[in-house]
């Protein structure tokens, strides 16, 4: 299954899509927000604007990080911290992201019917980084770790062969190639994890949970 058009942030496309087991989404030629909703979705897809620019940032920021500019990290499969946590003053750009992630959110209820608590009230968005090298993988898992809304995640950096993305909701999976520059939002329940790296290169990306910002600070995976 593949998507083309032009970017368009937040101008939900693809709607009423149909899913099948294994269908694969080739990042390549999507230029056009999207929404899956058959099995494993719903999940929506959009583009960061002048995600180029921010991208560079980012990359830049990160490259200059130690290991004591994380304030936690966590999740410690496969000989490496699968999450890394850091104050967004530390990473120049990211608060572009964040912020779009929430415009975005607060059209999922129209266009999924679920949850209807991201309409209305203030919400938080607590982030962490996920950078892996190569041979690196992520393992499946899920967020519904307490009061999420949604979890999400950007691509800053994917080189050719870095890993897939994969949804799982047996017996449909959906798999997706990742760009820099797209943003994906998905209900925290849906079990999900990474390709090993196969590239020479970082593989890099945001990601983030979506809540009630009065509840409490963010504590996500």
């Amino acid at each position: 299954m593949r998507f083309a058009g032009t970017r368009a942030p937040c101008s939900w496309a693809g709607e009423g899509v149909s899913d099948r087991t294994g269908t694969s989404i080739g990042t390549d030629r999507l230029r056009m927000s999207a929404l899956i909703q058959q099995p494993p979705g719903p999940i929506l897809a959009a583009w960061l604007p002048d995600a180029e620019q921010i991208n560079a940032g980012l990359l830049g920021a990160f490259a200059g990080l130690a290991t004591d500019d994380f304030a936690r990290r966590s999740h410690f499969v496969g000989g490496r911290f699968e999450n890394l946590y850091l104050d967004p003053e530390r990473l120049p750009g990211v608060e572009a992201v964040l912020d779009f992630s929430l415009q975005c959110a607060r059209d999922w209820p129209r266009r999924t019917g679920l949850p209807a608590a991201v309409a209305s009230g203030p919400l938080r968005c607590g982030f962490w980084l996920n950078a892996m090298a190569p041979g690196d993988a992520t393992s499946v898992h899920t967020h519904a770790e307490s009061d999420e809304l949604l979890s999400g995640v950007y691509y800053v950096s994917t080189p050719p062969g870095c890993g897939d993305l994969l949804f799982a909701a047996p017996p449909f999976q959906l798999r997706v190639t990742p760009q820099p520059g797209l943003l994906l939002l998905f209900p925290p329940t849906l079990p999900h994890g990474v390709e090993p790296n196969g590239s020479d290169a970082l593989r890099l990306s945001v990601a983030f949970n979506i809540g009630p910002a009065a509840e409490r600070p963010a504590d996500d995976d």
